[in-house]
């Protein structure tokens, strides 16, 4: 059954008729002045009044939206984390919701009040619902970031940062409604995979991936110095690059795992790590990470990739194919691993190693049809169209051999 249409926002029970001209200048909750009132009937203040009522409106539906996500984390998940988090929100914009702006309020002369939209009846089923409300509450604060900046008191500040932070949210209750199994599912989908190395401008060269559709990242820092020369990374930088990383991931629905280091991987909240024959094992890390996140395991002949399908790992890195500086000394594998791992792999894997526009169609024809890279994305001029050419040709293969 479609769930009942969202009411219109606008319907309080009564109007509420605007201020007299002799209104005293609006106060705050402190009780100082929000700013300086115009002289009555002039032009400045029919503009001040129209930006109060377009804050209260936007204070109410932005805090109307929170509760519609409170209550189905609440009732629906029955996570109280997800619960407290919403909550904060709300509870940080009711104080901002200033005494002057509900007293702008006035329904009978607002030309939207009533207005619904036939999207509304549309909302199949709870995710539906959130992801709406989720929407309609960035919006909102949008709204509020933009009108709010010339007024005092923290309103244009608090809207950009809960905006910011509900976009993490909604990631995280749209995952917890989906299930256990999510990551995985994603990963079947996953054709290409991004592997990161120590850059200056890390963070820009991820969004431009992500924004061309990369939806599979892995934060690797080794303890070689960046390119380009300067101090090795140390772990507090690593974990503000992870935390950062991780935060672009959520926002745009992508896997995002760590290399090597589980502790990261667990402070960060990443979905899961990827181990080298040289790591801990992928039984304590499993131990460690639960049965949810996900475990990737390098591979450079088939019996890893068999210990690995028997340690329960749910991908495997197969390479390096060619050879590469992000291995140095590790001999490469060939063509001939990649054969193998075609026919024998139950579990997804990525052919790695010196892989770009060039070699890809040698790994094609191999038998691969998910590739991971490093210097392909991260050392291109352009990242994001590096991304997009190699997932349009990664499509084809799919395509061709679903």
């Amino acid at each position: 059954m479609a769930p009942a249409p969202i009411p219109s926002l606008r319907t309080e029970p009564g109007p509420v008729e605007p201020l007299s001209d002799q209104a005293q200048p609006d106060q705050g909750q402190s009780g100082e002045p929000l700013s300086a009132a115009p002289p009555p009937g002039s032009a400045a203040a029919l503009e001040h009044r129209a930006i109060e009522r377009l804050l209260d409106a936007n204070l109410d539906r932005a805090r109307e939206g929170l509760r519609v996500i409170e209550d189905w984390c609440r009732f629906g998940l029955e996570r109280p984390d997800l619960v407290s988090r919403t909550k904060d929100f709300r509870q940080r914009l009711g104080r901002c919701h200033e005494a002057s702006y509900k007293l702008a309020r006035h329904t009978a002369t607002d030309p939207a009040a009533g207005m619904a939209h036939g999207a509304q009846a549309e909302r199949h089923g709870a995710a539906a619902v959130v992801a709406a409300n989720c929407g309609r509450v960035q919006e909102a604060l949008r709204v509020l970031e933009e009108f709010g900046r010339g007024l005092e008191g923290p309103l244009a500040v608090e809207a950009a940062a809960i905006r910011y932070g509900l976009y993490d949210l909604e990631v995280d209750v749209l995952r917890a409604a989906a299930g256990p199994g999510w990551r995985r599912e994603l990963l079947q989908h996953c054709q290409l995979y991004l592997v990161t190395s120590p850059a200056p401008n890390l963070e820009s060269v991820v969004v431009a991936a992500l924004e061309a559709g990369v939806r599979l990242v892995q934060y690797r820092a080794k303890p070689e110095a960046p390119a380009g020369g300067g101090p090795a990374i140390t772990d507090r930088q690593r974990l503000a690059e992870a935390r950062a990383l991780r935060q672009l991931c959520a926002r745009h629905g992508a896997l995002f795992l760590v290399n090597d280091r589980l502790d990261l991987a667990l402070a960060v909240d990443a979905d899961g790590v990827h181990l080298g024959q040289d790591d801990l094992p992928p039984a304590i890390a499993r131990r460690l990470l639960g049965p949810d996140r996900l475990i990737g395991r390098s591979s450079h002949r088939l019996e890893q990739l068999q210990q690995a399908v028997a340690d329960g790992c749910d991908y495997v890195g197969v390479g390096p194919v060619n050879a590469t500086p992000t291995k140095p000394g590790r001999d490469p594998v060939g063509l001939d691993y990649v054969r193998q791992a075609a026919a024998e792999s139950p579990i997804p894997f990525f052919a790695i190693g010196g892989i770009d526009a060039t070699s890809l169609e040698a790994a094609l024809s191999a038998g691969a049809n998910r590739v991971a890279v490093v210097r392909a994305i991260i050392e291109a001029t352009d990242p994001g169209a590096a991304s997009a050419a190699l997932l349009a040709r990664l499509a084809q293969v799919r395509v061709a051999q679903p």
